[in-house]
């Protein structure tokens, strides 16, 4: 090593620190020759002189095109050199030592400061004197441009490779490499049906965290990719969302290979420079597009269609698109109403004191600057309108929705049952494999023996959980039977009465319209009338008009509702008000179901007394209440009702009956009963004079 003149008694006084540094895992895992060479400094160090020579090799696997203050062992360097405590830096290449301009300076600087030599595998030089500042100047600009020249070389190989349509870090699960090699599908079949799952689930729902609850529920498993470094090693659990998530987006399930979608950006945060990957363009828009690459599980347009949806479902307030999924809210037709003057699409905004009362809105003439909205008014009386719109439509149709209906549940039901088979029959296989793998071993070998007995017996206990789990699948799976299917056949053909139902769920209701419906296009003109243009799916169209919703009568309770409040408010509390209003099928004046409060709420408004609870009136008797006053049966009480004997009121449908105690105490009643106790025999008169006998 040539320059030892330049070292001093006060050099060799110091320590002398040996930096190794290797630019990635990888060359640490394998390039061994290079750490050989690179600790084989120490003992140049120590034969120069240097009784205490520091290794420091903290760095190896970090990249020197890196800043400085993010390599830990570059920074303790620096450090030792500003307390003056390094006589000589030694290191294999200036390039190990550093790669930018601004490390340059920074160390070169120190080391004049603190008068620190610097030494490679060819000489020492002292950044004290001119001519070695200038070799040092010219050795790390040659390092800096190296670099670069590396870069564009890596890159403009990458991106060569990949017009070909081959460079992959990884393929998805579902493909692998053949010996050509191309990329096509994996051959278990398991994997396919399982990919192909995903995206039929997807068509079923139209929503990510929907499809991803189905197979969370069922406890499905699809395949995940765990291997490394490239290499294919492929595992079966319950998805997470962001697994579903990344296929449905994946274009590689299209057949289409892609490169290049985000570009790289640099954003200064935290006082720093950071890079970061800009947003994901359009597949057709990457740098590299490449269609009907490989065989896909669904084709292009599938695909594209299911960005549309995707896109849909993703609420901005800003969008033009109307919304894919139902959403959770009274709101019939959120994300369905297109303003027919702007064009914009409908919001929706919950009011009230439970949040539940929804009101569309038209934002347009507020971004254009005019303070207003373009459109806007109540949901409830526009959601029971459309309603009557979707019972005119569907009411023919019920019975085939019902068939298909069927279909599906039966169609659910085959995709898990066949799902946990694939899983049973690959179980199986590994039960297989591992004890083959057993049998082979040598017994004398016992640690060998005794992990394959191991992996043997997990495989036998997940063989018997699969069969378990189809066994149950098997006995939950009871067949409709021919009375069934009639029920829901004929309940197909009362599909009014289905839908008006106060049980029928609002979720219910959303789903069955955006099945059919498109969009809807409402204006209202002239003012206080809305008009609506329905565009069906399939490019039909009906329209309807309606008078504006008036806020004030918004709520307001129908008079036959009113009517029956009035007649039970003096006997009956709330409670059985509501049930009874519940039961003939009525709704309030906000579209929901009766209830106790609801039924205060309307006595107050309309000036109805009543009471809370039912008033025990003893003059006023259940059918069971006169059985007992009476010391008889029910039926007996029930055949003098019939025989009209005994009269027996009821103060609205579904209210309670009440028979008068006056009434069981009247002669004919009393002589009738009379006569039973010592005959046994009930005998009613008629009018004719003839008499009917009823044997008790």
């Amino acid at each position: 090593m040539t320059g030892d003149h330049k070292l001093t008694p006060a050099h060799l006084a110091r320590r002398a620190i040996v930096y190794l540094r290797q630019s990635s895992e990888g060359q640490v895992r394998h390039n061994l020759e290079s750490q050989h060479l690179q600790y084989a400094l120490a003992d140049r160090a120590k034969a120069l002189g240097f009784r205490e020579v520091e290794v420091l090799d903290i760095d190896l696997g970090a990249s020197a095109a890196i800043a400085a203050k993010r390599r830990e062992g570059f920074e303790q360097l620096l450090g030792a050199v500003a307390l003056g405590q390094v006589g000589l830096i030694l290191s294999r290449e200036l390039s190990r030592l550093l790669r930018t301009d601004k490390d340059f300076c920074q160390l070169v600087e120190l080391c004049q400061i603190f008068g620190t030599l610097i030494g490679d595998d060819e000489s020492l030089y002292d950044t004290s004197r001119m001519d070695d500042q200038l070799v040092l100047g010219i050795k790390a600009t040659i390092s800096v441009v190296e670099l670069k020249v590396l870069r564009l070389r890596l890159a403009q190989g990458k991106e060569h490779k990949a017009k070909r349509g081959a460079l992959y870090p990884q393929l998805p699960p579902g493909y692998v490499w053949d010996a050509t090699p191309q990329v096509v599908k994996d051959p278990n079949l398991r994997v396919q049906e399982a990919i192909q799952m995903v995206f039929a689930k997807f068509r079923e729902t139209w929503s990510i965290r929907q499809t991803f609850k189905w197979f969370r529920d069922h406890k499905v498993e699809l395949p995940v990719n765990k291997g490394r470094h490239g290499t294919h090693a492929v595992v079966f659990q319950v998805p997470r969302p962001s697994f579903v998530a990344s296929v449905l987006h994946n274009p590689c399930y299209a057949g289409a290979y892609t490169w290049g979608r985000r570009s790289t950006e640099v954003v200064w945060r935290e006082g720093a420079l950071h890079k970061r990957q800009g947003p994901a363009v359009a597949p057709a828009a990457a740098r590299v597009f490449l269609p009907d690459h490989h065989e896909g599980y669904i084709d292009w347009a599938t695909f594209e269609e299911h960005q549309r949806m995707m896109q849909r479902n993703h609420w901005r307030g800003e969008s033009d698109e109307t919304a894919g999924v139902a959403r959770a809210g009274t709101g019939l037709l959120s994300g369905l109403l297109r303003c027919g003057r702007c064009g914009r699409r409908l919001h929706v905004r919950y009011w009230g004191k439970a949040g539940t009362a929804a009101r569309y809105l038209c934002a347009g003439d507020f971004v254009a600057g005019g303070g207003r909205y373009c459109v806007g008014f109540g949901g409830a009386t526009v959601d029971r309108r459309f309603g009557e719109e979707i019972v005119r439509v569907l009411s023919p149709l019920g019975i085939l929705a019902s068939l298909e209906a069927l279909a599906h549940l039966t169609a659910q039901q085959d995709d898990r049952q066949q799902a946990l088979q694939r899983q049973r029959d690959q179980v199986a296989y590994e039960v297989a494999r591992a004890c083959e793998q057993y049998n082979e071993v040598d017994a004398r070998n016992r640690l060998v023996a005794a992990e394959l007995e191991r992996r043997w017996n997990v495989t036998l206990e997940e063989l018997e959980h699969a069969r378990a789990s189809l066994a149950e699948l098997d006995r939950s799976r009871q067949p409709l039977s021919v009375e069934e299917r009639h029920t829901l056949t004929a309940l197909g053909a009362r599909f009014a009465e289905v839908w008006n139902h106060p049980a029928c769920p609002i979720e219910i209701r959303k789903q069955i319209i955006r099945s059919l419906v498109e969009e809807v296009l409402v204006d209202e003109d002239p003012p206080g009338r809305l008009s609506f243009i329905v565009h069906w799916k399939g490019g039909s169209q009906t329209a309807f008009a309606m008078q504006k919703p008036n806020p004030k009568t918004l709520t307001k309770t129908v008079d036959a509702d009113l009517e029956v409040i009035r007649k039970m408010a003096s006997r009956y509390g709330d409670d059985d008000i509501a049930r009874v209003l519940t039961q003939l099928g009525r709704r309030t004046g906000k579209g929901k179901p009766w209830s106790k409060l609801g039924v205060k709420t309307a006595r107050r408004s309309h000036g109805i007394e009543g009471r809370s609870t039912t008033l025990c009136d003893p003059e006023l008797l259940t059918r069971q209440g006169a059985a007992r006053y009476t010391d008889t049966s029910d039926t007996t009480i029930k055949k003098l009702v019939d025989g009209h004997v005994l009269p027996m009121h009821q103060v609205a449908p579904f209210a309670p009956w009440e028979i008068h105690r006056a009434d069981l105490d009247r002669e004919p009643v009393r002589a009738i009963l009379a006569r039973l106790r010592r005959t046994g025999r009930l005998v009613l008169g008629d009018t004719s004079g003839t008499q009917r006998h009823f044997f008790q």
